[in-house]
């Protein structure tokens, strides 16, 4: 019971970590808030915000939603082609995303665009969405160049697609874009 709660807690003190320093970097600019602002504004130390985030980047760029990806892309039917079994997944974790998650996301989208510090990362974190999404796949079926390739090119519709969105300011839906992106992908397949 203790451990779960002590998890619970460790999870919303992280969101409320990284809600304060969207805040301030929206307000004052990425570059122009320090580690010990968002601290101060949290009320903890600039410790504990590097205990929950190692970098300044990982503010912005950190998230959970690897793990859970790969999960729902292991679940799917492993009878449905791979450009499918990705792209569903990856449009159907959009559309259940709730409201509030993604409002940050177009923030984080956003902040990520204009800083290129965060572009910089942003293809690491891409890097490793698709090693978890070939991990999960990894069952012996395909070659794992094969599932880099396919994985690959579902992340880059993906990132298109938001890029689009966070570029309109959020006014269509990403997971309709998604959706519409990963159609012309199958298009000319």
């Amino acid at each position: 019971m203790k451990d779960g709660l002590r998890a619970r807690r460790k999870a919303l003190l992280r969101q409320e970590i990284q809600a304060h320093a969207m805040r301030l970097f929206q307000e004052r600019g990425y570059d122009e808030t320090a580690v010990a602002d968002i601290a101060q504004a949290v009320g903890v130390s600039s410790m504990t915000v590097f205990r929950h985030f190692p970098t300044k980047e990982d503010l912005v760029l950190s998230d959970e939603f690897d793990p859970a990806l790969a999960a729902r892309v292991q679940a799917k039917p492993a009878d449905q082609p791979l450009l499918r079994r990705i792209g569903d997944t990856l449009v159907e974790s959009l559309a259940q995303t709730p409201p509030a998650e993604l409002d940050m996301l177009l923030a984080r989208l956003k902040l990520g665009l204009a800083t290129p510090a965060l572009r910089a990362r942003w293809l690491d974190n891409e890097y490793q969405t698709q090693k978890a999404i070939v991990d999960a796949l990894n069952d012996g079926r395909y070659d794992e160049f094969h599932l880099q390739v396919v994985a690959s090119a579902c992340l880059a519709a993906a990132t298109t697609a938001l890029t689009r969105w966070a570029e309109s300011g959020g006014q269509d839906m990403p997971h309709e874009l998604l959706a519409q992106a990963l159609g012309i992908l199958q298009e000319e397949s």
